[in-house]
């Protein structure tokens, strides 16, 4: 089908032409107008653009598997999909990449593993947690306040979310500098969502290996911090974990938190330099800058989507899914669906049910770090506010207002900014 600009949207690859990295909402209404769970045509991918759908989707654990949630079509299942699909996900999840990740389980295993990150997510930890990335904040605009301008993401979105969570984790203080620099080139989501990704561990073996050093120890020489209280967090039923497991859910917050934290520091900030007027709006009245930060979710997901495996045949509103079928749901265009958002290509701060996107996903999976997520861009924007006058995008490095050049995550999943470069008259 053609679109009215010339845009043959059938026949580009969604997983593989970059045309619609740096904007992939006319794709994603494309989809919604024929039907908002429609196949495209190159990879048999079952896409989900609608908000009730996805929602549906989502709840239901028992036809849909998590198991490809991160890979999706591509590198395909180990054999082919055709007979018992559960029986199949039962016997080959393991060959899968990312098969030991929180997001690619299902339950129960999924809920033991889960219930066991949230006894270390809790409301006195994160209030704890909260107390450092104010200062944290502080010290990352430090290192750039009196220079005037910055590279946004490298300079502050990146180190402040991986510092959060290490300091969330209990990582020696001491050790910090050490996570930075070690992580800054080798994120652990920058190779998620490309169809040519390689399928390893490899960005992730730096973690694996210190959260194991980090476990042992505590389990030998216990004292009163909290990574002893993540070696010797328990499942629900009072067992102790393996220490890959209680690894594994260490990195899983690295790996799943920091990298879109970043992109949501880099939208919030992007709309904040593009919109003068937004900016000392929100100067004058901070008790809505947790508004801005949900309809910057909705608006902006910093993840286009999540995948599922059918198990069995289902129907999700009134097309059929056959068993075996890959699904997507596209989070960042069900948080667009006309039906649930008035004007959603329009980004309105004071928008009354923002905070109804599905930004975190939904159901079993939703983000277990959402109120870190939260709380990190409450907290960054309050003190960029403080610190940093006149804050403006900078047109040397990404052209005039009427000819913005701005660089985005090529990958299917993850949605934002690679780079973001900012002006500003520092405070005092």
């Amino acid at each position: 089908m053609t679109d009215f600009d010339g845009t043959n949207f059938d026949e580009i690859d969604f997983f593989r032409d970059t045309t619609f990295v740096a904007d992939p909402y006319p794709f994603f209404d494309h989809l919604r107008a024929q039907c908002p769970v429609q196949r495209e045509s190159h990879h048999e991918v079952v896409m989900v653009t609608g908000y009730e759908e996805a929602i549906a989707v989502f709840h239901d654990t028992a036809t849909f598997s998590s198991c490809n949630s991160v890979t999706g079509p591509f590198p395909g299942f180990p054999v082919p999909l055709v007979g018992d699909i559960g029986a199949l996900i039962d016997e080959y999840r393991d060959e899968l990449p990312f098969s030991d990740q929180l997001p690619t389980l299902d339950p129960p295993i999924h809920t033991a593993h889960r219930a066991l990150l949230m006894r270390l997510i809790t409301p006195k930890r994160l209030s704890e947690n909260e107390e450092f990335m104010w200062r944290l904040a502080d010290r990352q605009l430090d290192e750039f306040a009196a220079n005037g301008e910055c590279e946004f993401i490298s300079e502050f979105a990146s180190p402040f979310a991986l510092l959060v969570i290490a300091d969330l984790l209990g990582v020696p203080e001491a050790d910090h500098e050490m996570f930075r620099a070690e992580l800054a080139t080798r994120r652990p989501g920058r190779a998620i969502g490309s169809a040519e990704q390689t399928m390893t561990h490899s960005p992730l073996e730096f973690l694996y290996a210190r959260f194991t050093e980090y476990v042992e120890d505590r389990r030998r020489n216990p004292t009163d911090d909290v990574m002893t209280g993540l070696a010797l967090a328990t499942f629900p039923d009072g067992l102790l974990p393996e220490i890959i497991d209680v690894v594994r859910v260490a990195v899983n917050l690295f790996a799943a938190g920091q990298e879109t934290t970043v992109r949501l520091l880099g939208g919030a900030l992007q709309m904040l330099g593009e919109r003068p007027d937004l900016r000392d709006h929100l100067r004058a009245q901070r008790d809505r800058i947790p508004n801005f930060c949900e309809e910057m979710l909705r608006f902006e997901s910093p993840i286009k989507g999540d995948f599922r495996l059918s198990r069995v045949a289902a129907t999700v509103g009134g097309a059929d899914i056959p068993a075996g079928s890959t699904v997507m749901v596209l989070t960042g265009a069900a948080n667009r669906d006309p039906r649930r958002f008035e004007r959603p290509a329009e980004f309105d701060a004071e928008r009354p049910n923002a905070r109804q996107h599905i930004a975190f996903g939904h159901g079993v999976h939703t983000c277990p770090g959402a109120p870190l997520a939260r709380a990190e861009a409450r907290i960054s924007i309050e003190r960029i506010l403080d610190r940093l006058r006149d804050l403006r995008i900078s047109e040397t490095e990404h052209g005039p207002p009427d000819a913005r050049r701005y660089d985005y995550m090529p990958t299917y999943i993850l949605r934002g900014l690679t780079r973001l470069h900012l002006e500003f008259t520092a405070e005092g």
